[in-house]
């Protein structure tokens, strides 16, 4: 098993909590992980028919087979355990009792507000950080080829290659989840609202244009956005509510949690097609916020990251809010270190009141210091998690 560095995280939260949820999309590795951590645990999935016809029809008799807890796979798929659970934990009022799991998050997450709100300690689960594989000895060595196959763990322990992974991936994932939840309805429609997802990542997100290209209305592009989001596809970047000029723009940008998918819905087929794609900067910024963004996950921490954005056109495409300062980064494509990388990152720095230190993070081999900055290459995302 590849080593994940939220195990740490999920042993603290479950002496803490009754019960331990852990989310993420579909195939990230949750039943391992839980599995793998939780070795004296009893196991039980409800993907099994026969556990969970008895968990539909006598829920209090199925958890009574348990009575030093359990981990609970794909528990989404029985509601009405959700508030037997909430009674059992009420009455021992022990932490470490439950850890649960599910694939489908949407409904997950609905009956966790509904039953289990103060009882539970949530946990996301993304596909695999580029430390992870660092620590693992599997990062590979061009950032192309790591952009192009993803960090989905089964491409990695089993060696699946990737264009034969996330044509099955998203043909489960509509099949057996999109077809659950709401506001779905023509699957191919939605399959081309994917397709037209992928191809505006690093952009600001424009429902009317994305439902006009889809052929959809405006609602349901809205709905679909959210369907996505809630089950770890995709995520939106918040413009930064801090304003030194009039701001811009106010929608947020769009981003996929795998630029592998990312790649396969492009229709890109290998990885050296990555570098002269015309979407290189894009992906390669997505593959950038996305593995911040899973180190922050790996803690059990809300991400405080946005893009900032002035009416003067001067961007930043990535800000780190720390309460008391804001830290910049710009993300180039670039194998070269340009200084012209930091022109806008001077330039807010400038009007923010900015004296901390900034990054430029690129696709160079070795992080390079300068006056009150840095390049840092993309191969040393983790060790800029830790400084930052």
């Amino acid at each position: 098993m590849i080593q994940r560095e939220i195990s740490k995280k999920a042993i603290e939260l479950f002496k803490l909590f009754p019960i331990l949820a852990i989310t993420g999309p579909r195939q990230s590795g949750k039943t391992t992980l839980v599995k793998n951590i939780f070795q004296n645990m009893d196991y039980v999935s409800l993907e099994d028919i026969d556990q969970r016809s008895i968990a539909v029809e006598d829920p209090r008799g199925f958890l009574s087979n348990y009575p030093n807890g359990a981990i609970i796979d794909e528990i989404q798929r029985v509601p009405d355990l959700f508030s037997y659970l909430q009674t059992i934990v009420d009455q021992t009022n022990l932490p470490g009792q439950f850890v649960i799991s599910g694939s489908q998050n949407f409904l997950l997450m609905e009956s966790i507000s509904q039953s289990l709100a103060g009882r539970v300690a949530l946990l996301k689960l993304l596909p695999l950080s580029q430390s992870e594989l660092k620590s693992a000895g599997l990062l590979p060595k061009l950032n192309d080829k790591i952009i192009y196959q993803g960090n989905y763990p089964a491409i990695y322990s089993k060696d699946i290659p990737s264009e034969l992974f996330y044509p099955n991936y998203i043909n489960t994932y509509i099949e057996r989840d999109v077809r659950t939840l709401k506001n779905i309805g023509n699957l191919e429609l939605f399959h081309r609202f994917l397709k037209l997802c992928a191809g505006r990542i690093g952009q600001p997100l424009n429902y009317a244009s994305l439902a006009a290209d889809t052929g959809i209305s405006l609602n349901t592009a809205k709905a679909w956005i959210s369907v996505l989001a809630n089950s770890y596809i995709l995520f939106l970047l918040p413009p930064h509510y801090r304003n030194f000029n009039k701001r811009l723009i106010k929608m947020p940008k769009l981003y996929f949690h795998d630029t592998g998918l990312v790649s396969y819905l492009l229709g890109i087929g290998s990885y050296s097609q990555i570098d002269s794609h015309y979407l290189l900067g894009n992906l390669f910024e997505n593959y950038v916020i996305g593995d911040i963004l899973k180190q922050y996950y790996a803690q059990a921490k809300e991400a405080p990251l946005y893009f900032w954005k002035d009416n003067k056109q001067k961007e930043i495409d990535l800000l780190i809010d720390k309460g008391n300062h804001c830290i910049p980064i710009e993300i180039k494509a670039s194998k070269t270190y340009n200084l012209h990388a930091f022109n806008n990152i001077r330039y807010y720095n400038k009007i923010s009141g900015n004296t901390n230190k900034s990054y430029v993070i690129n696709r160079v081999e070795k992080s390079q210091k300068i006056s009150n900055g840095e390049f840092v290459s993309w191969r040393a995302l983790g060790e800029l998690f830790k400084e930052l």
